[in-house]
This record gives C-alpha cells, structure tokens and sequence, in this order.
C-alpha cells in the first residue's frame, strides 16, 4: 500500500535544512510513500522547488500564515491537506517555533500522524510566550524526529517532552557530490595568485554562525586567505569589522554560492565558528571532501566533529584558541591530511543520506502502524 506524506516547510531562505529535506524527498521509496511539499512563496528557496519538481514530486503553495488574513490562510491550508490526504504530515522546525501553524492546520484536518523534525534548537529570544507556544505546539505533534542528541537533549528538558517521543536520526548528505577535484585556477583566483592556504567557511551571515569570532581569530593568522560563502543580515558589520581590523586583502565575502562542493575541494582548512546547531550539514559535506576541520563544541557539531581525529573543536566565542586551532593545522599538512582521511571515512560510515532516509522512514512505520 502507498501513502501520502505531506511535507511542509516555512523557510524564505535556501540552507542546510532545505538540503536536507531535498535529499530526504528524493529517497524516499516511492513503492511505499506518495511525498508532496506544502510551502509559501519565497524566491530564496526556488533551488528547492525547481529540484523537488524535477523529481515528479507536486509542490503545493499556500498563503504565509501571518497578519489579518491568517485564519483565512488557515482554513485553505487544512483544504490542502484534506484533498491530498495524508496518512503522515512531516513539519520541518528550521528554528523553535517554526511551521507551528501548519502543525494546528494538520491536527485540526485530523492527519492520522504527525512528526516534526528540529533541524535547530535554541532559547527562543524575544517571542513573547515563546515557552507556551512551544508547548502547545509539541502537544499536537506525535513523533519528533531531532538531527542530533544535543537537540533531543534540550526538547525533553526544556519542553517536558517524553523520551519517547523523540526519535534522533542524524544529517546525511550524498556522498558522490564532494569527490570534486582541487582546481587550481579556483584557488589562484581567491588568493590572487598568492602561495597561501584557504580557510573555507560556508555559512549564512548571522550572529548564530560566530563570523565574527572568526574574523577576530584572522587577525591572529597572517598568513592565510579566509573566504566566506554566504549572505545574510549580518554582512555589512562583518564587512566593517574586517576594514577595522585591517584584513580587506585577506578576506573574501563570496555572497551566496552554487559551487560548494568545488570550492571544498580547493580550500586547504574547514572552519565554523557557530555559537549553537543542529547538526551542521557544511561540517558533513567539508568531512565528505576530505577537508579537516576546525569547529566549535556545540550541540550536533561534537557529535561529528572527533577532536584530534577528524579535526579540533574550541569553545565557542574563544578566539585565541580559534586561531591557535586553524593555525596548528595548517602548519603540519601531514596531521591535515589525516585529520581529511579519517573524517570522510566517519560520513561515509555514519552519515550517508542512505542513513538518514532510513531512520526517518522507519519513523514514518512506526507510526502508520499504531494508527492503524
């Protein structure tokens, strides 16, 4: 028998948890589940529609759930799921209280089971009832799936959530897009045709990444080109903060990239300075291009990261042991090298997208079975 799964995402914006959800639509068996994707119209996550339809999978937009005309938006998106019919409604949480109002329109379109999966988890700031808010919407959610211990860990305490009820299944990314050649010319063209190594971070430019820390820890490496890909709010004060700190001929703002996996293969070092994740899928592509990396212990990321084996991790914020890290490793290539050698064998051994689709779909069993 094959079932339906909606898929619902509120992002505006393309990043780890749009990868994820991509590779997760594409390998599900299609002889077992029915996938579709529920969404609200956003230019920035266009790559993920564009390859979610070149998959054969229907995307469905609905009205944003916000302002005078939420209830009316509401009452469509329940319509959308009545006519597809669901047996499983999967919400994807890109932060505390994401996609709460399509998790109400599930429950109150009686979708027989409905998980959710937090791709992040953080204190949320700001939100007026932040805490109740979170609450009801766990009470409507029947099986939470967290991308790493860390997040599952901070669900149950801070949300009383049942052990139970959470399921951890990690990232997984496809292994085949990150066995990319170095390419000379891409290098020489970010150094200027400098002998100097690359330090590569991928991320959006936000205050949760720790750019800033990172920038400060430049200062302290002098002979080194550090190249950011990526956009976002914080760009202008990180672009302000490197005319302060004098780094403008050694830092390279890239702004949004489609060729990750290329300049992977050409940076000489991996670094993500993050104050709080997930589990990041740039450490798991950087580790799948045999890049080592330098990381900070955070939830998710020391869960990947294996500190004196696949790379070092640091305090968050530290930044003299940020740039004591980054510059160890790229004064000893051999201790690089091996550090890249065994971080591509851990993905490949643990977080294939094989994985990750399997964990998620022994979820989906779990639950079709006790409805039915």
């Amino acid at each position: 028998m094959i079932r339906t799964v909606v898929h619902y995402v509120d992002s505006d914006t393309y990043g780890g948890c749009e990868e994820v959800v991509l590779l997760l639509l594409s390998g599900l068996d299609r002889t077992r589940w029915r996938p579709s994707l529920i969404h609200h119209e956003a230019s920035g996550i266009a790559k993920l529609l564009n390859e979610v339809r070149q998959l054969g999978i229907p995307c469905r937009a609905v009205p944003t759930l916000t302002g005078r005309k939420r209830i009316a938006a509401l009452r469509r998106f329940v319509k959308e799921l009545q006519a597809a019919e669901p047996a499983i409604f999967h919400a994807h949480l890109n932060w505390p209280l994401g996609c709460r109002y399509g998790v109400a329109a599930a429950k109150i379109g009686q979708v027989p089971a409905i998980v959710a999966t937090s791709h992040l988890y953080a204190p949320v700031a700001g939100a007026r009832f932040g805490r109740l808010k979170q609450c009801a919407q766990a009470a409507m959610i029947d099986r939470y799936i967290a991308v790493s211990r860390g997040v599952k860990e901070n669900l149950c305490r801070d949300l009383d959530i049942a052990n139970s009820k959470v399921r951890v299944v990690h990232n997984g990314i496809g292994l085949t897009r990150f066995a990319t050649p170095a390419n000379a010319g891409l290098h020489g063209k970010l150094t200027e045709g400098r002998d100097l190594p690359v330090v590569f971070t991928p991320a959006r430019l936000h205050a949760q990444k720790g750019h800033v820390y990172l920038l400060q820890a430049a200062a302290q490496v002098p002979h080194a080109i550090f190249v950011l890909a990526g956009d976002g709010p914080e760009r202008r004060p990180l672009e302000e903060l490197c005319l302060r700190l004098g780094l403008e001929d050694r830092v390279r703002f890239l702004g949004h990239r489609q060729d990750i996996p290329e300049l992977l293969a050409t940076c000489d070092l991996f670094v993500l300075p993050s104050l709080y994740e997930g589990l990041p899928v740039s450490v798991l592509e950087a580790m799948a291009s045999g890049k080592p990396v330098v990381a900070t212990q955070v939830g998710g990321t020391d869960e990947v990261v294996v500190h004196g084996s696949t790379g070092m991790l640091v305090a968050p914020m530290d930044v003299r042991d940020l740039a004591v890290a980054i510059r160890a490793i790229l004064a000893d290539r051999t201790m690089a090298a091996r550090f890249g050698e065994a971080g591509r064998e851990r993905v490949t051994q643990l977080f294939s997208a094989e994985a990750m689709v399997r964990g998620v779909s022994e979820v989906y069993d779990e639950l079709t079975a006790r409805a039915a």
